[in-house]
């Protein structure tokens, strides 16, 4: 029988993809700014990691102009969604063993 901690979704390893995930769950979208903002990153942390989330399917990247600045808002996907929440519910079986 596999452990439970196999089934883990390797694509919420990482604190920051952790951290992207449940900003994203708590809000319909995030900027790219507000979500920096809220997790204390660089500008490229941030983009490699929803980078690897957007490549798994899990993280909708939209970019648009406003004005003549850029403005890129992050969502989480439906799968993205259903995938996180079954990390979450893994996670809380470790702990309660």
């Amino acid at each position: 029988m596999k452990h439970l901690i196999h089934t883990l979704n390797k694509a919420f390893d990482h604190r920051v993809r952790l951290g992207v995930m449940a900003v994203l769950m708590a809000n319909e979208s995030v900027s790219f700014n507000d979500l920096k903002e809220a997790l204390d990153l660089t500008d490229g942390n941030l983009a490699s990691h929803v980078a690897a989330l957007e490549k798994a399917d899990y993280v909708l990247v939209s970019k648009q102009f406003v004005g003549k600045k850029p403005n890129t808002t992050y969502t989480a996907t439906a799968a993205g969604k259903v995938a996180f929440q079954q990390h979450l519910e893994t996670l809380e079986k470790l702990l309660r063993g």
